[in-house]
C-alpha cells in the first residue's frame, strides 16, 4: 500500500516526510549518547542510521504509515522523529503483529512538551486513518517517554528483555471512543 506522507502541523511542530537532505541530521541525532541512553545505550554508526532512515521511507511505501520527521517551528532542521513501524522484534503474538509507536527528539528539544505534541499529532492521524491497536516499548528509566505513553493512553502489557535490557511493553487498544 503506497500512501503519500501527510504533513501535520500543530501549534509548535510540523510532522513531515523525511527528505534525503535530512539524513545527516538524522544520523547526528542517533549518534548522540543522550538520545540512545534509553534505547540501545550505544550511539549508532552512520551505516545503522542509513539503514533506519531507509526503513522509515519504506514503511510508508509498504504499510501506508511510518515515521515523520519532527520539525520545530522556526528551526531549520528536523529535531527528531515520531510515528509508527513494525519492529519484528520476536517479542510474541501480543506485541509483534501490531504497529509500534516511537518518538525520538534531540536533547535540545527535551522537556518542552514537544515530544507529546508530536506523538499526539501522529496518533491523532493514525486513529483516523489506520485505527488499530498499537504498542510501544520503553525502558523503565525513561520517565519522559513513559509520561508521553501514559498521556496517549498506553497501558502496561508486560516486561521483556531486549539485548540484555529490561523494557516495558505497552499497548493501546486503538482510537479512543
Amino acid at each position: 500500500m503506497t500512501r503519500n506522507v501527510p504533513t501535520i502541523n500543530t501549534a509548535r511542530v510540523t510532522l513531515r516526510a523525511m527528505r534525503a537532505e535530512d539524513f545527516n541530521r538524522f544520523a547526528e541525532i542517533w549518534a548522540t549518547p543522550e538520545v540512545v541512553t534509553h534505547i540501545s545505550g550505544k550511539p549508532w554508526p552512520k551505516s545503522r542510521s542509513w539503514d533506519a532512515f531507509l526503513r522509515n521511507a519504506g514503511h510508508w511505501q509498504i504499510t501506508g504509515f511510518g515515521q515523520w520527521a519532527v520539525q520545530v517551528h522556526g528551526e531549520p532542521e528536523m529535531a527528531g522523529q515520531a510515528g509508527f513501524f513494525f519492529g519484528s522484534r520476536g517479542l510474541g503474538e501480543d506485541f509483534d503483529p501490531f504497529p509500534e509507536a516511537g518518538w525520538v527528539l534531540e536533547p535540545g528539544a527535551h522537556g518542552k512538551g514537544l515530544g507529546l505534541d508530536a506523538a499526539r499529532a501522529a496518533h491523532d492521524w493514525f486513529d483516523r486513518v489506520i485505527a488499530v491497536r498499537t504498542v510501544c516499548m520503553i525502558t523503565p528509566e525513561n520517565h519522559g517517554s513513559l509520561k508521553i505513553a501514559s498521556a496517549l493512553g498506553y497501558l502496561p502489557l508486560r516486561e521483556a528483555e531486549i539485548d540484555g535490557e529490561v523494557v516495558q511493553l505497552m499497548t493501546r487498544k486503538g482510537p479512543p471512543v
